[in-house]
């Protein structure tokens, strides 16, 4: 019997965080042996859920659905995905890589560099795993940023752009709201990476405890805040948003800057250390001032 036949997302979410917690990939010998990320948090949503549909109009008709992923990925079982679902994870940076970039004020620290680049490498062996995982308890699965059609193309109006967004996709399971950085707010913060899975496994979705994309953001739901701007070097970053083409003109001038350089392009991550959304929910002053009263 499968061991998905009974509470499969109770058991998807053990063997994520199994993996996490467990598997050798996380820890490196260049930050002292300690981990990459912390324990994850695990999101699912129905691949029918309609906001995928909406992000063609948000990023681009280029972006495709769960279930056009599936299609191209098993054409032989095209339009069969009834039940079709998308796990989305979220692994919030250890504590000790996000105050080393803490003290930056330039480009990322040599700690945050390591963790964006093989950090992102562990977080796509425990994507792999997960497919594989799900495979050998008899379902179809699959991993967009991992398939023959998955590109990253220029538009017009956000610069490049993913045919399959992570950040999107951790939204629709009801894992974060979007800042004025263009992160994704958690209940583990912005400084974070995140991936998904698609199986025709049918999950029961995660409620969505937001009503608003924007909905964590201090900036957008209690106008206050915007402390991001401040710490981006590049000035990409404005009371209008994110500019990605700053963004990548900034990282490219300092990529030969960092100390141990891995040869790859830092995203610097600023915006996302040392900002009230770092590792947590954001508090507007009138809940950190409901805080202190209620410690007194």
């Amino acid at each position: 019997m499968s061991l998905l036949h009974d509470n499969p997302e109770k058991v998807i979410t053990r063997e994520i965080q199994k993996f996490v917690a467990e598997n050798p990939g996380n820890h490196d010998s260049r930050l002292n042996g300690m981990p990459y990320f912390e324990d994850p948090l695990i999101g699912f949503a129905d691949a029918h859920d309609p906001l995928f549909e909406t992000f063609k109009d948000i990023i681009g008709d280029f972006h495709l659905t769960p279930v056009e992923v599936m299609d191209r990925f098993f054409p032989d079982h095209e339009g069969s995905w009834d039940g079709a679902s998308v796990i989305s994870w979220v692994l919030p940076i250890a504590r000790s890589v996000r105050e080393s970039n803490r003290r930056e004020t330039r480009c990322s620290s040599e700690a945050w560099l390591i963790t964006k680049t093989f950090g992102e490498e562990f977080n796509i062996k425990l994507a792999e795993h997960m497919a594989s995982f799900l495979t050998e308890q008899g379902f179809y699965a699959v991993v967009p940023p991992l398939s023959p059609f998955f590109e990253i193309v220029m538009t017009e109006d956000a610069g490049f752009a993913a045919n399959w967004s992570e950040r999107h996709v951790a939204y629709v399971a009801g894992l974060g709201t979007f800042s004025l950085s263009g992160a994704l707010i958690t209940e583990r913060g912005a400084a974070m990476r995140c991936a998904s899975v698609i199986t025709n496994l049918q999950l029961q979705p995660t409620p969505r405890c937001y009503t608003d994309f924007r909905e964590y953001c201090l900036f957008y739901s209690a106008s206050s805040c915007g402390k991001c701007i401040a710490r981006c070097p590049g000035g990409a970053i404005s009371e209008e948003g994110h500019n990605k083409e700053l963004c990548m003109i900034h990282c490219a001038s300092v990529s030969q800057e960092i100390e141990g350089n891995t040869g790859g392009m830092p995203g610097c991550g600023l915006c996302q250390t040392a900002v009230p959304c770092e590792a947590a929910l954001p508090k507007n002053s009138s809940q950190e001032s409901e805080d202190r009263s209620q410690k007194k």
